[in-house]
């Protein structure tokens, strides 16, 4: 059976989440009180840290409330899942970022003959040009 300080929390935090039933509470008590360990699902771990962490301190203010009225000391931890992917990158295919790197190193390679067509009056320049086209050949032969 859940106590007041974790149903308090529960459902304070089951507001605010888009996934109410990934969120999880633990409660400790050791000397500095009673720890209350918040889990969520990584999507929602910024809506309840809010922005510059209001939405969390705001939590933790309400807990001091229910301290004081109950005598005890209550802390609050969010647990961080640090195995969050952004919606936006799971939905990227790995293929799509490859042909992004090909095409990147394609116009570096169109600017760089286009600048040493340039600079071919110099000996300067078509040494630099050579550099340069031998650093691209060696970027061709990385796997991205």
């Amino acid at each position: 059976m859940a106590t007041i300080d974790q149903q308090f929390v529960e459902y304070i935090v089951k507001t605010l989440v888009n996934n109410p039933d990934k969120v999880t509470i633990d409660r400790t008590i050791d000397e500095k009180g009673v720890l209350l360990s918040l889990e969520v699902d990584p999507e929602d771990v910024g809506r309840i840290i809010g922005r510059r962490g209001a939405t969390a301190q705001s939590i933790r203010t309400l807990l001091r409330a229910l301290g004081t009225k109950n005598d005890a000391r209550y802390n609050l931890k969010i647990v961080n899942n640090d195995d969050y992917e952004p919606a936006e990158k799971k939905a990227e295919a790995p293929e799509a970022a490859d042909d992004d790197a090909e095409e990147a190193v394609e116009d570096i390679k169109e600017d760089v003959a286009e600048e040493a067509e340039e600079d071919t009056s110099t000996e300067e320049g078509s040494e630099l040009a050579k550099k340069t086209r031998a650093e691209l050949a060696d970027l061709d032969d990385l796997d991205i």
